[in-house]
């Protein structure tokens, strides 16, 4: 076996691969960009090597460096991970140019699987079914806009490079073709350097099923059982389970045989992905193979017991399989799902930050976390915003989804906007329950993923108030006399009581509450209403009882800024301050940066007269790209930035004049 390797990734990914090397008695060598010199990666490997900035095209994506170090350290092999280098040809092969094993397919598997078009041919010829469409050389705008009319609508473009559901738009008619193919090349372009499509019918209610295969270098294959991965927000995937619900026994083993044969028709070695789209009628099509470990790779391994990571280890050490088909055996239903840093009320765009607060569930037998942060680190613009997998397991799939309820409930994070609201209420729902699943399932049921607050606005106030008076107290030295009026916080005067003001911003309003303490408790005053409340504050965790109601919050207060987690509900608010006037609010006309990101396009100039709805500028954040229309008609007066600028998030891109503006005037 390998006795030191090379790791050419970051974050979660790397870590797993060291939990298992390790396991092995296997060092490891890790690299670091500038914005990772800090990581939990770094931190865990046995030694680390600076390879570049932080931007990934010049680090990560460095093959050159990457070789380097790994003769440099001595490793004998290099895990790609997923992502990054894991599925380039020329990164596979400089690996054996330079006597270096690569833990992955040989470079003829990646480049096969590596085109969507030549993928499908080489499928076809191997008898695994296809989904109608095209997937050509020919990619002259006449010839794609020709097959698309013989496809027929809805229709799927997809970069033939691509992954992530990146370079991928779906098409509803003609008349929006040309645009969205635009779209979908420029970003494949922008993300694979290779603006290539194919066409494909895109099925209306399809799930996206996809199955594990393993392949040794002595010929064998076996597949492991198969994912649900329907569940998606613009083409990613946001909660995976194993077994597939509802999956026929015999569609099972077709669909497992079915990825074998892809994966020996093409001599493939390791572990890789055949992902197909299963429809209503029991019919599965062939989408695309990953030749790589897949994000969702631990679900598989909580359902077979098997760590896949150890077996592309002995595999690429030229060992056979560790399990024949025969003897591949699943057990119970497993979850997971992906904690990223993302806002979902304004559709799923990238976050940045601090985690200034990062509290996770306690691992066990049911329920694991994949991490590569730790509290303190920062979800920056260079790299994918995940910050986490959560995966759980049990008997059945219906306990698995309690268990992912309460583990989602005890993930907490503070500093940067998170998508944990939106999973629990995901987990939660009863079309999920039912297993009512599709790839279109998030926006069929946008009502019941999006819910309002669970906690009462008067009642989060008021606990609001409660920690804040509690931590204040803890904070205070101990009064040499516990009676004193003047170890009391209710503004004690003679012969009269005051209530202590308490001014809270929650959004752009500010709540004014004001507080009596009597004995051991308090009387919140808000909103016209009165409330008793006893509290006592332990570290973060805060029980309180209102008004005879019983209830507990955890909470973080970081200077003025308090959050508050309530059954995977989050409450946000700030101490009000007469010197912070929340003011300067960009106008009707102005469009400011949703995230920190590049600009990519900007298609309109000073003068132009625009539209509402109009595009005007095009930012990229973690590679995915965010279109910024005009709010309404009028005429464009600055243009701030430029195509290639970097923008911070809130910054002034545009501003354009109005008609409202005009009428003003």
């Amino acid at each position: 076996m390998f006795s030191k390797i090379l790791i050419a990734n970051r974050g979660e990914i790397a870590c797993r691969i060291i939990q298992t090397a390790h396991r092995m008695g296997i060092r490891c060598v890790a690299v670091y960009s500038d914005a990772d010199a800090s990581a939990r990666h770094v931190a865990m490997a046995d030694e680390a090597f600076h390879i570049g900035p932080a931007a990934s095209s010049e680090s990560y994506l460095r093959a050159d460096k990457i070789i380097e170090v790994a003769k440099q350290s001595g490793a004998q092999a290099i895990h790609p991970g997923y992502g990054f280098l894991s599925e380039n040809t020329g990164f596979a092969e400089a690996c054996e140019a330079n006597g270096l094993v690569f833990i992955g397919p040989p470079s003829s598997a990646i480049a096969a699987m590596g085109s969507k078009s030549a993928a499908k041919t080489i499928m076809e010829q191997a008898g695994v079914p296809l989904v109608p469409g095209y997937h050509g050389n020919d990619q002259a705008a006449e010839t794609l806009r020709a097959e698309a009319e013989k496809c027929g609508f809805p229709l799927l473009l997809k970069a033939v490079a691509g992954g992530g559901g990146k370079g991928m738009r779906v098409v509803e008619s003609m008349a929006e073709f040309d645009d969205a193919l635009a779209a979908a090349q420029r970003e494949a372009r922008n993300a694979f350097g290779n603006p290539d499509m194919l066409i494909e019918r895109y099925l209306t209610q399809p799930r996206h099923v996809e199955i594990q295969v393993f392949c040794d270098q002595q010929g064998n294959g076996v597949y492991l059982a198969e994912r649900d991965c329907s569940v998606q927000r613009r083409h990613q995937k946001v909660l995976e389970e194993a077994p597939a619900p509802g999956l026929a026994d015999d569609t099972r083993k077709a669909m497992g045989e079915a990825a074998v044969r892809a994966a020996q028709a093409i001599n493939y070695v390791g572990a890789g992905t055949v992902e197909f789209l299963y429809d209503v009628d029991g019919s599965f099509f062939f989408m695309e193979m990953n030749t790589r470990l897949q994000v969702e790779h631990p679900v598989t391994e909580m359902v077979t017991g098997q760590d896949l990571v150890e077996w592309q280890l002995k595999v690429a050490w030229g060992e056979p399989l560790p399990l024949t088909q025969a003897q591949v055996k699943t057990r119970g239903h497993a979850l997971e799902a992906r904690i990223y840093a993302e806002d979902p009320d304004q559709d799923f765009l990238p976050a940045t930050g601090t985690l200034r607060y990062l509290s996770t569930p306690d691992e066990n037998a049911h329920v694991r976390v994949d991490t590569g942060v730790t509290e303190g680190d920062e979800i920056s613009i260079h790299y994918d915003p995940m910050i986490a997998k959560l995966i759980v397991w049990d008997e059945t799939r219906d306990q698995a989804i309690n268990r992912m309820v309460q583990a989602l409930e005890h993930y907490r994070i503070a500093g940067v906007r998170t998508n944990i609201r939106f999973l629990h209420a995901l987990a939660d729902a009863q079309p999920f329950r039912e297993a009512d699943l599709t790839t279109g399932f998030i926006d069929s049921h946008r009502e019941l993923l999006f819910p309002k607050s669970k906690l009462d606005p008067h009642k989060a106030l008021v606990l609001a108030a409660g920690f804040l008076l509690e931590q204040r107290k803890s904070r205070e030295p101990a009064s040499a006399d516990p009676w004193s009026p003047f170890a009391r916080q209710n503004g004690w005067r003679m012969n009269s009581e005051f209530a202590q003001p308490m001014h809270l911003l929650v959004g752009d309003e500010v709540h004014e509450l004001k507080v009596l303490e009597r004995d051991d408790r308090y009387q919140v005053f808000v909103g016209g209403s009165v409330y008793n409340l006893n509290c006592r504050l332990d570290d973060d965790y805060l029980q309180a009882v209102i008004n005879g109601h019983r209830l507990s919050v955890h909470g973080n207060l970081d200077h003025h800024q308090l959050v508050l987690f309530y059954e995977g509900d989050t409450f946000q608010c700030s101490v009000f301050r007469e010197t912070f006037d929340p003011q300067d609010l960009a106008g009707e006309g102005s469009l400011t940066a949703p995230m920190n990101g590049a600009v990519v396009a900007i298609q309109a100039n000073v003068g132009d007269t625009v539209t509402a709805g109009q595009t005007l500028v095009i930012m990229e954040a973690m590679k995915m790209e965010h279109v910024i229309k005009a709010p309404a008609d009028g005429v464009v007066t600055e243009i701030y930035f430029a195509e290639g600028d970097q923008v911070a998030e809130g910054a002034e891109l545009i501003a354009i004049e109005t008609s409202s503006d005009e009428e003003a005037a």
